[in-house]
């Protein structure tokens, strides 16, 4: 039971983050696109690109939000790190502890950007000036990565107290 409960957690991660890098990437080659026609258009200019920074403003912000979040989940984002190594902090519950403190000041931070984020997205009732596009999806990226990344905060919290309660090493070597 407990095995196929890990092995559907980790499908569903892996699904997320598949997802996320797919918003990630696309945004990514579709602003490189946008850039680069815009630029073309200014040397030779052959059509008018008036609608370009409503678009760039909306990829850039999908790129920026779901990017972070498929960061977090991996935990490659510029963080704090591991500076709570073997040779400062020896025992193995004590560094737990510490990144248990460190993961739910990140959490705090997560849950106001959040809370805020989501916010925003329901308030904004305008829409953009040429295709009209509510805000609300320009905006939505902030909350759903948002929501994505207190998730993960609280998976960190989890797996780092239960290192804590049965650390596999209580001691670490010099």
């Amino acid at each position: 039971m407990e095995n196929a409960m890990s092995s559907f957690i980790k499908g569903v991660d892996r699904v997320i983050l598949g997802t996320l890098k797919v918003i990630t990437i696309a945004s990514f080659v579709l602003l490189t696109l946008l850039v680069s026609a815009n630029v073309f258009v200014r040397f030779f200019p052959v059509v008018s690109l008036h609608w370009f920074d409503e678009i760039i403003e909306l990829v850039y912000a999908y790129l920026v939000f779901y990017g972070a979040a498929a960061l977090w989940i991996t935990r490659g984002h510029i963080s704090v790190g591991d500076w709570i190594g073997a040779k400062i902090i020896r025992n193995v519950r004590a560094r737990h502890f510490c990144r248990i403190i460190i993961e739910l000041l990140v959490l705090f931070f997560v849950a106001i950007f959040f809370y805020y984020s989501l916010r925003l997205t329901i308030l904004a009732l305008d829409v953009t000036n040429v295709f009209a596009i509510p805000k609300r999806v320009l905006y939505s990226c902030l909350p759903v990565s948002g929501a994505i990344m207190v998730i993960y905060a609280v998976r960190n919290i989890t797996v780092e107290t239960i290192g804590m309660i049965n650390p596999q090493q209580e001691w670490i070597d010099p």
